[in-house]
């Protein structure tokens, strides 16, 4: 094992413990194959499975997995074209039984840090489907609160506007102007600190650099 491999795992060691004391079952996986097939075990056949963006969920191989396999029914709302489709997608996705992402930052404490500007995704961490599997690459881990939302603000957030084609001001400067335009997409801020609900939140940690 590389020393950079050693550190991602005694990092997660002692986070999953971490986890545990807010009622959030914690994983790590040394590589995206393995975060993969751990997810598609965790996931019982006939289950809805739902996700809002996550580009880790892309990039580690579990969109294609989810999208092909014969047991699991994935609600794709890229199919959804009209207002009247994209809603019932969303509320579809609401009451699936899993629902697929990632977390912008990651505490060392334990503490999911969130983002976003429909607020989908943080809505359906917070309540609705059934399980919320939490896939986290080792570049998304933060000391704090405070610097997991500036890690947000200053590298996810410009990152993700450049690459949906979104003009805001962090996507022309490359950092946080605190903006209120129309097209912001830091509107709503999720710290989740505890999860109310036995076995329901699974954070996946991944001993790669994923997502933004």
């Amino acid at each position: 094992m590389t020393p950079k491999k050693q550190a991602f795992q005694n990092l997660a060691n002692t986070m999953i413990k971490n986890f545990k004391k807010r009622n959030i079952e914690a994983f790590y996986c040394e590589d995206s194959a393995a975060a993969v097939a751990l997810a598609m075990d965790l996931m019982k056949d006939g289950g809805s499975v739902g996700m809002g963006g996550a580009e880790t969920v892309k990039e580690c191989g579990l969109l294609d997995a989810v999208k092909t396999a014969d047991n699991l029914h994935f609600i794709d709302r890229n199919l959804a074209t009209t207002p009247e489709e994209k809603k019932a997608v969303f509320l579809e996705t609401m009451g699936c039984d899993y629902f697929l992402m990632s977390s912008n930052a990651v505490t060392i404490d334990g503490e999911l840090i969130n983002i976003d500007g429909n607020a989908n995704r943080v809505a359906c961490l917070a309540h609705g489907p059934e399980h919320v599997l939490v896939l986290v690459g080792m570049n998304k881990i933060v000391d704090d609160i405070s610097t997991g939302i500036a890690r947000v603000q200053n590298v996810a957030s410009p990152a993700n506007t450049i690459r949906l084609g979104i003009k805001t001001p962090c996507s022309v400067v490359g950092h946080c102007m605190d903006c209120h335009s129309e097209n912001c997409i830091c509107c709503e801020i999720l710290i989740t600190r505890h999860s109310k609900h036995n076995g329901r939140i699974k954070v996946l940690l991944i001993g790669e650099e994923l997502g933004y």
